[in-house]
């Protein structure tokens, strides 16, 4: 079972963005996707979640194509966690994580003892328990999101998408949403984390896919990806690499003369 993107073209108006894109995503790992801006990133996500058409090339969900999924058949294999994501007022953080279980319920579906469960447990998950009575809009930036990975994790997908989760967020909460991520990916899941910082990304994930105008320049562990002249050459700035454990760090060259 795999999430599987083969030779992926995708873009907007007459202009590709994403020109031969190739991808797998299995349970079990954390793949982060990091790239100069305007390198498809997001792009990718769109497509993924089918707000962007295919083009050329192919996506797979265990082997079926994407677009013969229904919209809640896709929504039970694979949750989102989009940037930015604005929360409808009017709710508690409790009724805004249950809207997760909507595609195992249908309209009108009176919700079950596994839903109930299905809630409590992405809200243990996320640590927003303590949170589960405040309604939704009086939440900070580092709880809003959190909140946000809890509703996508009570969807009980096989994948979940994460497109730049930890902009705007300070330390703790970038890190808070990437652990809790990767708790979810020990028990089985699959993750895929679009991503500026390539520290984080370096300490986050399992493998790294990196993009630079719409194409695949690397893939693999971080220690292996990140060399000094790949990340010089991508991002078109000198950098230095230093070994930092099993993984790289990245550190800009300044010229202070």
């Amino acid at each position: 079972m795999s999430l599987e993107i083969r030779a992926l073209r995708a873009g907007y108006g007459e202009q590709d963005v994403l020109r031969s894109c190739d991808l797998r995503l299995e349970p079990g790992e954390v793949v982060g996707v990091v790239g100069p801006n305007g390198a498809g990133k997001s792009t990718l996500v769109r497509v993924l979640t089918r707000r962007l058409p295919v083009r050329g090339g192919s996506v797979s969900v265990d082997g079926r194509p994407l677009d013969r999924f229904g919209r809640l058949e896709l929504a039970r294999k694979m949750a989102v966690v989009p940037q930015l994501p604005e929360l409808p007022a009017g709710y508690t953080v409790r009724e805004l994580v249950s809207m997760g279980r909507t595609p195992h319920l249908g309209l009108l579906r009176p919700e079950r003892d596994e839903d109930r469960r299905a809630v409590e447990a992405a809200l243990r998950t996320t640590d927003t328990l303590r949170l589960a009575d405040r309604p939704a809009t009086r939440l900070s930036g580092g709880e809003r999101q959190r909140v946000v990975l809890a509703r996508a994790l009570a969807q009980s997908p096989r994948y979940l998408l994460l497109d730049e989760p930890t902009n705007h967020l300070d330390l703790r909460y970038q890190v808070e949403v990437l652990a809790f991520t990767r708790r979810e990916v020990q028990r089985g899941m699959a993750a895929l984390v679009v991503l500026h910082d390539l520290n984080l990304a370096a300490s986050a994930c399992d493998r790294l896919v990196v993009l630079q105008e719409g194409r695949n320049v690397a893939e693999g562990p971080p220690a292996r990806v990140l060399t000094a002249p790949l990340v010089s050459r991508v991002y078109g700035t000198d950098v230095e690499v230093h070994a930092l454990g099993t993984r790289p760090l990245i550190v800009p060259r300044f010229d202070r003369a």
